[in-house]
């Protein structure tokens, strides 16, 4: 038996990479799981590796950041399967450049997706799970919004934002038995740090103790402790997955 054998687990931001890992994690602890992204090619490739994990699945073509749809799709899955166990809020984009040169477009697009998409999330759930008296939320924060990064105050400021509205929202629900906690990645092995240059990857390796990039299924472990009843007296804290470049 799976630690989320009936559970209904909703991943936003899927198509590929952490969020990908994370429904595919989920997955094969037993959840069913709804996938919701843009990448609607991509989301199809982690709909079948979730099929081949024996459990249905359903993908969603949804803009986080716009309110009616997010509340569409999830009356969507709330009516299909009776209520939502688990929210993993992954969605999130870059648009990385230095401050004084940043527009005006750049900023409310990381905001709009990467923080206002996680509020729209979890307000949506939020009805149904504490009617059930029990869900857990999980929020793909960054190390970047603990320490800060030129070049990515939009980034930054959205997934400062993030942990802040987890510790709220965590303060919030608690009494109905929803639990709100975030994970803070540092550097994850992906196609983008695949094609740096030798010598970025040397720099960055050397501002990390364990001298190794994260791989999504890092995350995804970490995912899966906080999704289960394992971190049942856990709400409202943030655990960095970073080799030790954050402590």
């Amino acid at each position: 038996m799976g630690a989320l054998d009936g559970k209904v687990a909703i991943v936003t931001g899927a198509a590929r990479g952490i969020g990908a890992a994370i429904a595919v994690r989920l997955a094969n602890e037993g959840a069913d799981i709804a996938l919701c992204d843009l990448q609607e090619d991509w989301l199809a490739e982690t709909a079948e590796a979730i099929k081949s994990a024996g459990r249905n699945v359903g993908c969603f073509s949804v803009d986080v950041s716009d309110s009616d749809a997010v509340n569409e799709v999830v009356s969507k899955i709330v009516s299909a399967h009776g209520g939502v166990d688990v929210l993993v809020n992954n969605a999130g984009i870059t648009r990385d450049t230095l401050m004084m040169r940043m527009s005006d477009e750049d900023w409310d697009a990381v905001l709009n997706v990467n923080l206002k998409g996680t509020f729209l999330f979890t307000r949506a759930v939020a009805r149904p799970m504490m009617k059930k008296r029990a869900g857990t939320v999980v929020n793909i924060a960054s190390i970047i919004g603990l320490i800060g990064n030129a070049g990515q105050c939009n980034y930054a400021a959205s997934k400062a934002g993030v942990i802040a509205l987890t510790k709220s929202s965590a303060k919030e629900m608690a009494s109905r038995n929803i639990r709100v906690n975030a994970v803070a990645p540092g550097f994850i092995q992906s196609k983008m740090t695949d094609a740096l240059s030798e010598d970025v990857r040397d720099k960055m390796m050397e501002n990390i103790p364990m001298k190794r990039f994260g791989t999504p299924e890092d995350v995804a472990d970490v995912v899966m402790f906080l999704a289960g009843d394992k971190s049942g007296y856990m709400t409202g804290q943030v655990l960095t997955v970073s080799g030790g470049m954050v402590m």
